[in-house]
């Protein structure tokens, strides 16, 4: 007697099927987003390929060219995905912050870290450093999207502690690089110079960001206003 067949599971209905086939379809933008920027960051902007990220995020390169036309508009969408489509958020944390423009320095530091620097992300700062000169369409785009609205929201900072009388007069300008050149030279660190460091030199991001806020708000204070917004 021949054992007997295993009962074929019943056909799933033609709505689940067409629910899971919509769900991965929706999925699919943010699974090559993701893909890019692991390579962006691995290989650089030139060396990637558009069939290494279709085939990382598991589609066709004809998948790919669905939603992203071009390498360039791949990496445009990044761009927004990770970084300047946040501006939104720290705007309104900036418009509800409630304490002293000291400690809005050191907050903006820490969350910056926390939310760019120590993730993913924070290689496209170094692959728009390294291949803006290639790229010029890409290093306008960059310059538009990202650095203009930070150098934006830390003017605002700055001015917001002169209005208040927490900070000495300065000169704009200027004064938004001194906050943002310690950012960048940690990222440089993170994926660039840290082989060329000694083996036991460890950068600490906490520590260096907690100094780099100390030789800040010790240059940029009024002596009341760093007495209170020291912690």
């Amino acid at each position: 007697m021949s054992p007997a067949k295993p009962l074929a599971a019943p056909p799933e209905p033609a709505d689940e099927v067409a629910g899971k086939r919509e769900r991965r379809k929706q999925a699919r933008p943010g699974e090559l987003l993701d893909a890019a920027l692991d390579l962006f960051v691995e290989k650089g902007f030139a060396a990637t390929r558009s069939e290494e990220v279709a085939a990382r995020a598991g589609v066709s390169k004809g998948t790919l060219f669905l939603y992203f036309p071009s390498k360039e508009e791949l990496f445009k969408a990044v761009v927004r995905e990770n970084v300047s489509g946040r501006f939104t958020e720290w705007y309104e944390e900036f418009e509800s912050f409630q304490g002293s423009t000291p400690d809005m320095v050191r907050y903006c530091l820490q969350v910056w870290w926390d939310r760019l620097g120590a993730t993913r992300a924070s290689g496209i700062t170094k692959l728009v450093i390294s291949e803006a000169r290639n790229f010029p369409e890409l290093a306008a785009f960059y310059q538009q999207e990202v650095i203009n609205p930070g150098n934006r929201l830390i003017r605002r900072i700055l001015q917001r502690g002169i209005d208040r009388g927490e900070f000495k007069p300065l000169d704009l300008d200027y004064a938004v690089y001194s906050i943002i050149a310690p950012m960048v030279h940690l990222i440089m660190m993170k994926h660039s110079l840290a082989p060329c460091a000694p083996q036991d030199y460890a950068l600490d991001p906490q520590r260096y960001l907690q100094n780099v806020a100390d030789i800040l708000l010790g240059g940029i204070c009024a002596p009341a206003a760093h007495r209170t917004g020291k912690r």
